[in-house]
């Protein structure tokens, strides 16, 4: 059995949309550039699936989710500002590990 990575992370976005593509791409490079440990990234279309929206209650798109650590938290919008998006998945903006 894989270990647990330290941060995992699911992106839920609406199909191609100018906003869901830029999202993803600015998720993307986030992750190659500021996050230093081990995560895993899940990108959840709700435009095939959208009972997967009930789970973490996804009311806007792009949405991401850092389900892991627990708590859970939520960005929304295109994950443009490199800075809160690291914040809030619980990073600090020098690559620290994230916590609660």
């Amino acid at each position: 059995m894989p270990p647990t990575p330290t941060l995992s992370l699911c992106l839920y976005v609406a199909g191609t949309s100018p906003k869901s593509v830029l999202a993803l791409s600015n998720l993307k490079k986030i992750c190659e550039q500021h996050i230093p440990v081990k995560y895993e990234l899940e990108v959840v279309d709700l435009s095939q699936d959208p009972s997967q929206a009930v789970g973490y209650q996804i009311n806007v798109l792009p949405t991401l989710v850092r389900k892991h650590p627990k708590p859970v938290k939520k960005v929304v919008g295109d994950l443009s500002n490199v800075q809160e998006v690291l914040l809030e998945i619980g990073l600090k903006p020098n690559g620290h590990s994230p916590g609660p």
